[in-house]
């Protein structure tokens, strides 16, 4: 008797087919540009999780040294004078506080720049 396999072949299909739910054009009904493009968004999601990571510390950076020059000082020498004060207050952090508390970020500043100048 021989093995039929269109079971396992149909159920394989219909997996990619239903993960490439919402691509465009013959990205989604196609089954073999689907598993094509399935394959390359799941290599592409494991990266984008690195990459997210880096976006964000560059925005905290971003906004740290926004707020940080209207207090008269730059990046690195708040980031300096934040670190010689024993202050540990990572980037999210001040980030946060640079954007919805300026008064308690300024105070921050004000300590780093006593123990940089």
């Amino acid at each position: 008797m021989r093995v039929k396999r269109g079971i396992a072949a149909k159920r394989r299909h219909k997996k990619y087919l239903k993960m490439a739910k919402g691509f465009r054009g013959s990205g989604s009904t196609l089954y073999r540009t689907a598993r094509e493009r399935v394959e390359r968004s799941l290599c592409m999601s494991y990266v984008g999780r690195k990459v997210r990571k880096r976006e964000m510390r560059k925005l905290w950076i971003q906004r740290i040294n926004a707020a940080a020059r209207l207090n008269g000082l730059s990046y690195s020498r708040l980031i300096h004078g934040l670190s010689t004060a024993g202050i540990a207050l990572n980037r999210k952090v001040l980030a946060e506080l640079a954007v919805s508390d300026t008064a308690a970020f300024a105070k921050i500043a004000e300590t780093a720049k006593a123990q940089v100048s």
